[in-house]
């Protein structure tokens, strides 16, 4: 037993991988995004929580600032410094100055540019002060009876505000590591569980390989999502479509073994007799052969038009196809065929109009050669074949009429089937397939066919759909 090939595709990642990283790939992007937003937002937070109790020293200080006997006077409060007290141990500045002359504190702190304040309104910048960074919050008060400007300022270092910030952060950042993570895990199942569908898809697939006889029929599957219904829909089309072409295939191989036997039985005998007759019997079997090879020859041709007439498959787009020029191409092809019958052939159609079909030429071709065909066949010496062509209102119609002895109404129908002969005992030898390849073209270009009442022969109409625009 040959051993099974399997072929994978390893540049692929499987669907399961494909869109966990869709879905993480996302979501990560969306956690860097979220952290850089909170880490602006953190920094803004904690840069106005210290900036509020900043705030709150440096008014506790600026509300002691007064005048007496014409001078400024300062008690600094206790509460104001104890306002600004951390486990990190910042250091805190001070400095009272009115104008340029300091009241208090430290005189080497970055003193302002009073006409760049706002009275009573306070202000926050960052400096660089005895090599560290730090935080000053600065306002100017206006003293009845003193000229100078009174400027008040405290300043902290900035440790109690980076820790803060930091803790924030880590706090941030393992909140988004736990809910990537968290989701990283419980996509997997999330995905096994969305994908189940596509497994018993799969599943009922695989399944044809174990039966004995190819299985055609539409896969069970069970309820399966809106996505993947059309993929399942259209592999049933393609079931029902290869189950079409085998059958066609079976019929052809029945049709071919049962039609060619007896010829094939009959070249059997008369190469026999050829091989042990006299001289006549074996120019007598050679006529026969020839007779038989022709029409095994015929009887090929017409098994492999039925089989192309019955095709299964989607057919090519139909096709603006000049009807008058067919016929006309059918009828120069089969002259001769109506000379030796002794038979007139005759094409008739208005000379003005137009008859332009939506259709396939090969087809209309086929159809046309096998009305022909059975009107030169099974008519009469001195008989005439006509080939009408016949605008409908919107539809273009052909009629092939011959004089020959007609069917009765009643057979009319049964005509159509494959492999039967209605006509006399003595009329010419045939297969029974012209008007099955002809019902089975029509079919395929949307027409229909039928016969039509006469007085005396066979009349068949072939209507088309209508003509294009």
């Amino acid at each position: 037993m040959p051993a099974e090939t399997v072929v994978t595709d390893r540049g692929a990642p499987a669907l399961r991988t494909r869109l966990l990283v869709a879905v993480l790939g996302p979501l990560l992007a969306a956690a860097i995004l979220i952290g850089v937003v909170g880490a602006a937002l953190i920094a803004d937070v904690v840069r106005r929580t210290n900036d509020r109790v900043l705030a709150g020293a440096l008014g506790a200080i600026a509300e002691t600032v007064q005048v007496e006997r014409g001078e400024v006077t300062l008690d600094l409060p206790a509460a104001a410094f104890g306002m600004l007290e951390n486990t990190e141990r910042d250091n805190v500045y001070y400095r009272v100055a009115v104008g340029g002359d300091l009241l208090t504190g430290y005189a080497d702190l970055p003193a302002p540019d009073p006409a760049t304040l706002a009275v009573d309104v306070p202000r926050y910048r960052f400096a660089r002060y005895r090599d560290q960074p730090i935080r000053i919050a600065e306002v100017r008060r206006s003293l009845p009876r003193i000229d100078k400007p009174v400027i008040v300022q405290i300043a902290e270092t900035l440790d109690n505000r980076g820790a803060l910030t930091r803790r924030l952060m880590l706090a941030l950042l393992i909140g988004e590591c736990v809910l990537v993570g968290a989701a990283a895990l419980l996509l997997r199942p999330a995905l096994g569980w969305s994908l189940r569908p596509l497994s018993r898809l799969r599943g009922a697939v695989e399944a044809r390989d174990k039966r004995a006889r190819p299985d055609f029929s539409p896969l069970d599957t069970g309820p399966l999502p809106s996505e993947l219904r059309p993929l399942a829909g259209a592999f049933d089309r393609l079931l029902a479509q290869l189950d079409t072409a085998t059958v066609g295939v079976r019929r052809f191989t029945a049709d071919a073994s049962h039609q060619m036997r007896t010829p094939l039985s009959v070249l059997k005998v008369q190469v026999a007799l050829a091989r042990r007759g006299s001289e006549a019997e074996r120019r007598d079997a050679l006529d026969e052969i020839a007779d038989v090879a022709v029409r095994l020859e015929r009887l090929v041709t017409q098994l492999l038009a039925l089989a192309r007439a019955e095709e299964a498959g989607v057919s090519a787009p139909l096709e603006a196809v000049d009807l008058r020029e067919v016929a006309a191409a059918v009828i120069a092809r089969q002259i001769n065929q109506a000379i030796r019958a002794g038979v007139d052939l005759i094409l008739e159609g208005d000379a003005e109009t137009r008859y332009t079909v939506a259709g396939h030429r090969t087809l209309i071709f086929e159809i046309l050669s096998n009305l022909i065909d059975n009107g030169i066949r099974y008519n009469r010496r001195g008989g005439t074949v006509s080939v009408a062509l016949q605008a409908e209102d919107a539809r273009i119609a052909v009629v092939v009429a011959d004089d020959g002895p007609g069917i009765i109404p009643a057979y009319r129908e049964k005509a159509f089937d494959r492999f039967v002969r209605l006509g006399p005992a003595n009329s010419p030898e045939g297969s029974g397939l012209g008007l099955a390849i002809v019902r089975s073209a029509a079919t395929r270009l949307n027409a229909t066919v039928g016969f039509v009442d006469v007085d005396r022969g066979t009349a068949i109409i072939l209507r088309f759909a209508p003509t294009l625009s």
